[in-house]
């Protein structure tokens, strides 16, 4: 039977947390919330402070062997698990629809990019750099892994920010894991620990789940060498501080307030497409999404118009409904958060589209585009990480790059002209991870990705993320005989 016509399975079914290579229990059970209707999705194991010990122990416990595997071997089973995410694409794309809330086909979007990154970031390897091989001696850079990883996984992308992101980066620098998916998106990452536990020696992964209250024991366990974090900037900030005790390797993809700066030589009609997808897909929900819109005088009218209609014409449903553009704000503390963005908006700008949550039964809120708004108010200083975006006017570009650069957060940005040499040199001071010209979101394992300032530390993707799990261990050696 092909995947797309393989029936979808029910989410209300047994789920199991994943500990020294065995499915099971939690000390404690939670609900997990289906954020289109509100209703309970299913039952979800939590795990216990001992459970969580027994995690790491078993991590700790297979580290040696793993370790000891060789590169090939280790990359056979990354692929091996790659295998099973593209056979079972359709009925986890259907769980990730029900409890995280995207579009259905942003959902199977999620599940093939995760398999496409794993495939390419298999390909990496980790040979021996000779530095120097001369007659007085030979220096030679090893890598080799760090021992326990924690991967600490957010709400948003649960599946792709975790088997794409830090798993086979992990796993292939021959370190062993205990994966903590958020409270709200446990289960797609369940169901697939269920493969992982027919695929990878015992202890090599581990699954644990929480109400949010493992986090800090798991950051400062002294038995965890990396944590890999993706999340907010506040509570990176707690993940740095518990780390600290033990100089753990880190990992962090924080917080980003993206702008776009978008200059009066473009059509308006062009870019908006454009500007929109960047800034709504997954509801806003996307770390590297355009938060805020930099728009010269002379198109600004134009692009806000192009805005609020693509705005107004957007479906809003359940994303496992057809044709649904937009689906609902991931969980209830988001969506209360979102809508005090909205009176910020009401309060310092004019509301153009939307600027209402939906008379019905779960988190949604419609695309929302708010004009006549300046820096200093919190829509544009803070990041909404909903379907909510400020436009902001302009009369100079060296004024609206100041104005983007003033913000503590640099993940990344976008500069939107038809003068090439213009927006590269625009691009080039914009104080982002990454920077992007006439797009946004363009992002690959081919292509690192990391924050400034605030928004993160280290490196994903490519031989730079795959060098943060590890540790250098160079052998210098004397070429002259001892005499």
């Amino acid at each position: 039977m092909s995947n797309a016509n393989r029936p979808a399975e029910s989410a209300y079914r047994p789920y199991k947390l994943l500990i020294d290579g065995k499915l099971v229990d939690g000390a404690m059970t939670m609900d997990v919330i289906n954020p289109a209707t509100e209703a309970v999705l299913a039952s979800c194991p939590r795990a216990s402070e001992a459970q969580l010990d027994e995690a790491v122990a078993a991590a700790k416990a297979a580290f040696g062997v793993w370790a000891d595997t060789s590169i090939a071997d280790r990359r056979a089973k990354i692929l091996q698990f790659a295998d099973a995410i593209r056979d079972d694409a359709f009925p986890l794309a259907h769980l990730l629809t029900q409890e995280q809330g995207k579009p259905f086909p942003e959902a199977q979007m999620e599940i093939s990019y995760s398999e496409a990154f794993i495939r390419q970031i298999a390909l990496h390897d980790l040979p021996v750099e000779v530095i120097e091989d001369s007659d007085s001696r030979r220096v030679e850079l090893h890598r080799k892994p760090l021992g326990v990883v924690g991967a600490i996984i957010p709400w948003n992308f649960p599946v792709l920010l975790m088997v794409a992101f830090k798993l086979p980066f992990a796993l292939l620098a021959g370190n062993t894991l205990v994966i903590k998916p958020a409270p709200t998106t446990p289960l797609t990452t369940l169901r697939l620990g269920e493969m992982m536990a027919d695929i990878f020696p015992a202890g090599v992964v581990n699954i644990i789940t929480d109400q949010n209250d493992l986090g800090a024991r798991l950051t400062a366990h002294p038995d965890v060498a990396k944590i890999s974090f993706t999340g907010s900037t506040e509570t990176g900030r707690r993940v740095m501080a518990g780390a600290a005790a033990s100089i753990k390797r880190l990992t962090l993809e924080l917080g980003g307030n993206d702008a776009a700066i978008v200059l009066p030589d473009v059509d308006p009609a062009v870019v908006a497409p454009a500007i929109f997808n960047g800034a709504f897909l997954n509801a806003g929900q996307v770390c590297i999404a355009i938060k805020r819109v930099y728009a010269h005088t002379e198109i600004y009218d134009a692009l806000c118009n192009e805005l609020a209609c693509l705005a107004d014409r957007a479906m809003v449903d359940d994303g496992l409904k057809q044709g649904t553009q937009i689906g609902p704000v991931q969980n209830k503390a988001q969506y209360e958060k979102l809508k005090s963005f909205i009176e910020d908006g009401r309060a310092n700008g004019t509301v153009i589209a939307g600027g209402q949550v939906e008379d019905r039964l779960g988190y949604f809120i419609r695309p929302t585009i708010v004009r006549d708004i300046a820096d200093g108010a919190r829509l544009v200083d803070e990041e909404q990480f909903g379907p909510i975006l400020p436009i902001i006017r302009f009369d100079d570009a060296e004024d609206a790059l100041a104005r983007a650069n003033a913000s503590d957060s640099g993940l990344g940005g976008s500069i939107w002209s038809n003068d090439r040499a213009k927006a590269h040199d625009l691009a080039s001071r914009m104080e982002s991870g990454t920077v992007w010209i006439n797009k946004h979101l363009d992002f690959g394992p081919t292509i690192p990705f990391g924050g400034a300032k605030q928004s993160g530390l280290g490196v994903e993707f490519t031989e730079e993320g795959l060098h943060e799990f590890t540790q250098i261990r160079v052998i210098n050696a004397n070429n002259a005989a001892l005499v």
